[in-house]
């Protein structure tokens, strides 16, 4: 949503003529509040963006509300569901105004001859990724096992460096699983489309990009038109406003005011980002190891049911009171933008989701790479072998597969104090250049944007 939101927000910058209607699909759900807040926000501002709030569909919950391999057959059934009433609404729209397309992020058909409104996809994540769903199909009929079982046996996948059958996107795992066939068809849909949107830009992933343009991740070397117009990162002010912790980002700001320049590591997974009692255990023991400054926003522990951590249980007896002095732990949330591009944060440690990569690129913050669920393993693998702006954390062997505190404290020393630091510092500032010049009125993101809009039959109206 968020995402999407900042692309109708450039469409409006650039073609005020053109009108922003973003269809929100309704199922409770945790996802659903926190957009909810997001788009109330909105709606008190001045942007000429609506939100349509589509028919509710009642699905049962997923049984394990932290699996992902759950929620991603919940939501398939949500877009199928939903479909008939996307194209309810278009018909609508269309007999006021002219609807010159349709972006969505689903694969389920939204069009049908009478409505002859053109379709682009707009994948959020890495161009990266993107080439690996689009030859999926490819993979799929080179092997009859699951990549699970595969395990180090490394995929040649064309604009990527090659990765470990393991490393592949979590749903991907079991061939037999009913999210692996979702993103099987989702990769044979996505060449159908009218367009690809992509939130990159060329200088940072120029094989992918090239790779996808160039038709060599399909089968019959047939894609539609790929338009990189990233980095679309997070309006900060906006996410801020609509969470109900401005007491945190206070805090936070605050905090980091009195911090030496480029002195202090950031760590942050993500909503859905959470540990056991034991690996917040080994966090925190590496951290205090490292005598680095940090700023580490921590969540209630995984199978916790309160929605905001004790953290005298959950972290080491004194822990709070001895790095009291070089570190600041918050509760559940902080503005990571914000945070991002203060002058006092100078590496981050995350989980490899993709708008927190683009946030710590757009601001020259060099990465700690740890991957947690969904694709992170396979972003992880691009950023650390192909972008070269992240240390690669290296997991446990064991079953438990928690970070060790030893490597936690070792990767943050490297990120912050020894050469290899250095350069991945000096390479993400490099990167930063490259990401605002992409943007200039002769950047490749601008002039990708550009073409985008040529290919619209220019009317009133957009979905």
């Amino acid at each position: 949503m968020v995402s999407l939101v900042e692309l109708g927000k450039l469409i409006i910058q650039h073609h005020p003529h053109l009108t922003i209607t973003i269809l929100v699909s309704t199922i409770p759900s945790e996802a659903i509040s926190v957009t909810s807040s997001y788009i109330d926000h909105l709606s008190k501002t001045n942007l000429p963006i609506s939100f349509h709030y589509l028919p509710s569909i009642h699905l049962p919950p997923p049984q394990h509300s932290h699996d992902i391999q759950s929620q991603i057959v919940i939501a398939s059934e949500l877009f199928r569901l939903t479909a008939p009433h996307v194209l309810d609404t278009l018909r609508t729209i269309s007999l006021s105004s002219s609807v010159v397309a349709l972006i969505t992020s689903v694969v389920h058909p939204y069009n049908d001859d009478t409505l002859n409104i053109p379709t682009y996809y707009y994948y959020t994540s890495c161009a990266s990724t993107l080439a690996l769903f689009l030859y999926l199909p490819t993979l799929h009929d080179q092997t009859t096992k699951s990549f699970k079982d595969l395990g180090s046996t490394l995929l040649h996948i064309p604009g990527l460096p090659p990765i470990k059958a393991s490393d592949m996107p979590q749903p991907l795992l079991q061939r037999d699983d009913p999210t692996y066939h979702f993103f099987l068809n989702y990769g044979s849909c996505l060449p159908k489309s009218k367009g690809i949107i992509v939130n990159t830009f060329d200088s940072l992933e120029p094989l992918a990009i090239k790779a996808i343009a160039d038709g060599a991740c399909v089968p019959n070397g047939l894609i539609p038109p790929v338009y990189p117009i990233g980095p679309l990162i997070t309006d900060a002010k906006d996410r801020a406003s609509a969470s109900s912790s401005c007491d945190a980002s206070s805090e936070c700001l605050t905090w980091l005011d009195a911090q030496p320049s480029r002195s202090v590591v950031f760590l942050c997974f993500g909503r859905k980002g959470r540990f056991s009692e034991e690996q917040h255990e080994k966090i925190a023991i590496g951290l205090e190891r490292s005598n680095q400054r940090f700023l580490w926003v921590v969540k209630s522990p995984q199978g916790s049911t309160t929605t905001e951590p004790n953290l005298e249980v959950i972290l080491p007896e004194g822990f709070l009171e001895r790095t009291k002095e070089r570190g600041l732990v918050v509760k559940s949330w902080a503005p990571q933008s914000e945070i991002l591009s203060h002058e006092a944060v100078g590496g981050f440690v995350t989980h490899c989701g993709w708008n927190s990569v683009l946030e710590a690129v757009s601001h020259g913050v060099a990465m700690v790479a740890w991957p947690l669920y969904a694709e992170q393993h396979a972003n992880a693998v691009v950023l650390v072998e192909e972008m070269k702006l992240a240390i690669p954390i290296n997991m446990a062997t064991s079953s438990s597969e928690e970070v060790s505190s030893d490597e936690v404290e070792t990767s943050v020393r490297k990120l912050m104090e020894l050469e290899e630091g250095k350069v991945l510092r000096k390479r993400s500032l490099d990167m930063r250049a490259m990401a605002r010049a992409a943007w200039t009125s002769s950047g490749t993101s601008s002039a990708a944007f550009s073409n985008l809009v040529a290919s619209w039959k220019l009317g009133l109206s957009f979905a």
